[in-house]
């Protein structure tokens, strides 16, 4: 009998090694809408190959959805983290469920146009707690054209989100986005990325003030009494100027860039505060 339990007990620990491997260490939910700007949607697919991809690599699990209505308590209490990946919900009792989760130490990470507001628009400035206590930067002010690669510098190196990047590191072309609100004067927005002066002038136009030849943008930045990351990033290239509307760029073409969203992954996904 003791001979048999030296031959199985190295099996049993192994069979329980491989259940603790399988079991992903956190859960995440993916929401989108991906229905007009072919850029976004280009994106939203993107991304949609990618996080499984990465999932498997780093042992958390992934889904996603284009039904905003699983925006409610019942499914969020199966996931530790939850993404907006070109939107944000519309209806009210999604947009409650979503603030009450995160009050109560939900995980978010919002990507480009999902902090997009402008009165007047189909996307009006008409969620005060998401846009201006949450997010802190009000409605959008403008942005680069044509999506164009930037330099990007660490303005927190301490947070985990940006453990172990350079200083200063190149990333994937994109539409980058000017807001309504200076985040530098609010205590409750920690800037983690910005874009770098070295970058100037930024885009290409044809409208000059879609070139920015100076000034302060935030890109990456958190609120310190959420575990939440919104990341400028999400709009790829498009050939529109041939009616090709092929893909021109990819988000996730930027090591840097891309251990940057592990990172806050990782940080988003270890579990309330």
């Amino acid at each position: 009998m003791r001979k048999y339990f030296v031959h199985i007990l190295p099996l049993l620990l192994l069979c329980s090694l491989t259940k603790a491997q399988q079991k992903p260490s956190f859960k995440v939910l993916a929401f989108y809408t991906a229905k007009e700007d072919k850029a976004h949607i280009s994106y939203v697919h993107e991304a949609n190959r990618w996080f499984p991809q990465m999932a498997a690599k780093y042992h958390f699990s992934y889904d996603s959805t284009n039904d905003w209505s699983k925006l409610n308590a019942d499914t969020l209490a199966h996931y530790q983290v939850v993404l907006f990946l070109d939107t944000r919900p519309e209806d009210p009792a999604q947009r409650a469920a979503f603030q009450a989760w995160m009050e109560q130490g939900g995980g978010w990470m919002g990507f480009h146009f999902a902090a997009f507001a402008l009165t007047p628009s189909d996307y009006p400035q008409d969620w005060n707690w998401y846009h201006n206590v949450f997010l802190g930067a009000g409605q959008y002010g403008s942005n680069t054209w044509r999506p164009t690669a930037a330099i990007l510098r660490v303005e927190d190196a301490h947070h985990p989100v940006t453990k172990g990047l350079p200083t200063t590191f190149k990333a994937s072309p994109n539409e980058w986005y000017r807001w309504e609100k200076d985040l530098r004067q609010n205590p409750d927005i920690k800037i983690l990325l910005s874009i770098d002066s070295s970058s100037f002038p930024l885009g290409t136009g044809p409208k000059p003030s879609e070139i920015w030849h100076s000034g302060y943008y935030p890109v990456v930045w958190t609120n310190i009494h959420y575990r939440m990351l919104y990341v400028n990033m999400g709009h790829n290239d498009i050939d529109y100027e041939h009616h090709t509307n092929k893909d021109l760029s990819q988000t996730f073409a930027s090591e840097v860039q891309d251990k940057m969203i592990i990172n806050a992954l990782r940080w988003l996904g270890q579990g309330k505060k």
